[in-house]
């Protein structure tokens, strides 16, 4: 049979279930160089990562936008606190003791007669660098305590398991309450320590749970059949595609490790004075509260919008890397 020419007017697309549909030549091309295409794909119907999916959603999502712009306020002013704030926390004068708001002062001055506003200000510096800090050292140890317990099974996952089970049973508080009570240095690292010590089975566990999902998809089993090493398979065909719950977990715990700081900084054995902290603003406030209240409102208000940040930032990136909201 002879060879029929293209005709442009008259383009045949599949259905896919057997039939066809006749395209217009214009509806063809339009549906071949769609930018956006149908969801999932991109310029030229090329599909699209998740990662590159869950950042096209974030960025129309209002929660993320509000949470992020006040995490990169914060991120600011602890790195340059001087740009809003002028004078030292450390400076005080009694004589000003529990004053209300007056110029220089728009927060007013606490029991101590410091500027409650550059102490908050500078309050934001200890509790990001706590919850950063923190973060960052859950995540990196629980991913791979977790990650080498899913990936390899066995003696070494019973180990880790019954391991994070003892470190679940430990009350945080009064965890704290035992191991920092015995701490004399005046930073936050034995606190950041504290918090890495009894935070990474969460994240170990979230971590050999995708791991074990991840291991018995059709793309592992393919390289492994191609000869692909153990660390290679781990690293660049499992990992990437089981860091996403990590991710969700260790950003939502970022506010609940700066709200565990300040609890213990107000229960005495987290950072202690003359350290600049929420927490030991507003325990140094409590005894004043029916004649200076807003020497504890301030530290309380700035306290509770920075961890509502975190977990509405925590809560977005959830929604968009979930894949059972595509």
């Amino acid at each position: 049979m002879p060879e029929q020419p293209f005709a442009p007017e008259g383009a045949v697309a599949g259905t896919g279930m057997g039939g066809a549909m006749d395209l217009a030549a214009s509806e063809a091309t339009t549906l071949e160089r769609t930018p956006g295409g149908p969801r999932g794909t991109g310029p030229q119907g090329r599909p699209r990562s998740l990662w590159s999916d869950a950042w096209r959603d974030l960025r129309r999502d209002p929660v993320f936008l509000v949470s992020g712009l006040v995490i990169a306020f914060l991120v600011v002013i602890s790195l340059w606190p001087s740009l809003i704030a002028s004078g030292s926390p450390l400076q005080c004068d009694l004589a000003k003791s529990q004053e209300g708001s007056q110029p220089g002062a728009p927060f007013g001055y606490d029991g101590q007669g410091c500027n409650v506003y550059t102490r908050t200000v500078y309050g934001a510096r200890t509790s990001v660098t706590v919850g950063v800090c923190a973060t960052l050292g859950v995540a990196l140890l629980g991913s791979v305590l977790g990650g080498l317990a899913g990936y390899f099974g066995g003696a070494w996952d019973s180990v880790l398991s019954r391991l994070t089970d003892v470190f679940f049973a430990i009350p945080v508080v009064l965890g704290g309450l035992v191991l920092l009570s015995v701490v004399t240095s005046n930073t936050v690292w034995p606190v950041i320590g504290f918090m890495v010590l009894l935070g990474w089975p969460q994240i170990s566990r979230i971590a050999r749970g995708s791991v074990i999902t991840a291991r018995q998809n059709d793309y592992v089993q393919a390289a492994r059949a191609l000869g692909a090493s153990g660390p290679r398979i781990l690293l660049r065909h499992i990992a990437p595609n089981a860091v996403a719950p990590v991710i969700v977990v260790a950003t939502i715990a970022l506010g609940t490790y700066i709200a565990l700081e300040a609890t213990l900084s107000y229960l005495g054995v987290g950072l202690k004075p003359p350290s600049v902290s929420w927490g030991i603003d507003i325990s140094a406030a409590s005894p004043y509260i029916r004649n200076a209240p807003h020497a504890l409102l301030w530290p309380s208000g700035a306290l509770a919008i920075t961890v509502l940040a975190f977990i509405m930032l925590g809560d977005a990136v959830r929604d968009a890397l979930d894949p059972k909201l595509r």
